[in-house]
């Protein structure tokens, strides 16, 4: 299964997005901390050109804090300025954004207008709404929610362009399509859930089999993942009429996952970045 997701407010945001960065004096970009390769945008280093850029490693706390320091190490190797947040983050993280911000956007004259860009999901709302001290952006579990630009004053320093989440038009690397889908930043609908499952059953396995068996009490080791899909589907008692119901059975594993119930995970690491780099291009 291939896996591509391109709703049409997204081409229309990528335009938005082009027109705001020429009015803009520099760009925060919220990535999801489990997952920081795959939920980048390859558009923004196009778009973007000589803005200054902060990264931000978004949802900390679900990802596994060994990882999350490797890429943050990695990010500030490559020359960028980062900065980890949690849900357990607190209010002075206001001021350490602002203070990244006129750092590296020191050459503009305030009030600096910074626009804030993430692909679906990864956290961008409630971000804002922390930022602003109040809900203004609409928030949800659901990717694409933002559905237009808005401006958020926070103070006489920085306003704010939001944008909504916009994935690229063809996501090249489908091993990234598969973690994106298994984070949920591709809405359940335009997946197959029950692959996705399989995927986030095989990754769990080689990983982290200690947390399979302590969920779901079965055994994993040498199983193939439709078969630990089928004993979890039987466990759960997701039964229809011939067997189990493989796609209830699925919803229950990605949920498991999303919500934390099986851990705080990292589906990829730096190093995955350089076997991905290394691999010979696919020619049709």
């Amino acid at each position: 299964m291939a896996i591509g997701w391109y709703p049409g407010h997204m081409n229309k945001a990528r335009k938005e997005i082009i027109h705001a960065l020429k009015q803009v004096h520099a760009v925060i970009e919220v990535v999801d901390a489990r997952l920081p390769y795959s939920s980048e945008n390859p558009l923004l280093n196009e778009l973007a050109g000589d803005k200054p850029v902060l990264k931000i490693l978004n949802k900390a706390d679900l990802a596994e804090d060994n990882l999350t320091k490797e890429w943050n190490a990695y990010y500030r190797d490559l020359g960028k300025t980062t900065l980890v947040l949690s849900a357990k983050s607190t209010n002075y993280i206001k001021r350490q954004i602002l203070d990244k911000i006129l750092d590296i956007a020191s050459h503009g004259k305030p009030p600096l207008k910074v626009m804030i860009v993430g692909i679906p999901n990864v956290g961008k709302s409630t971000l804002i709404n922390n930022l602003a001290g109040t809900k203004i952006a609409k928030t949800g579990n659901e990717p694409a929610v933002t559905k237009g630009q808005q401006i958020i004053r926070l103070g006489d320093d920085v306003h704010l362009v939001d944008t909504p989440g916009i994935l690229w038009p063809k996501i090249e690397d489908q091993e990234s399509a598969f973690r994106l889908a298994v984070s949920g930043a591709i809405k359940n609908t335009a997946i197959e859930l029950e692959d996705i499952a399989l995927y986030a059953l095989e990754f769990m396995a080689e990983k982290h089999p200690d947390r399979l068996v302590s969920r779901y009490d079965i055994d994993v080791i040498g199983e193939e993942p439709a078969r630990v899909l089928e004993a979890i589907g039987k466990l759960r008692g997701c039964l229809k009429k011939g067997g189990v119901d493989f796609h209830k059975a699925a919803e229950i594993v990605l949920n498991d996952i999303r919500s934390v119930k099986l851990g705080p995970l990292t589906f990829e690491s730096p190093l995955d970045i350089k076997i991905f780099q290394e691999k010979p291009e696919q020619t049709s």
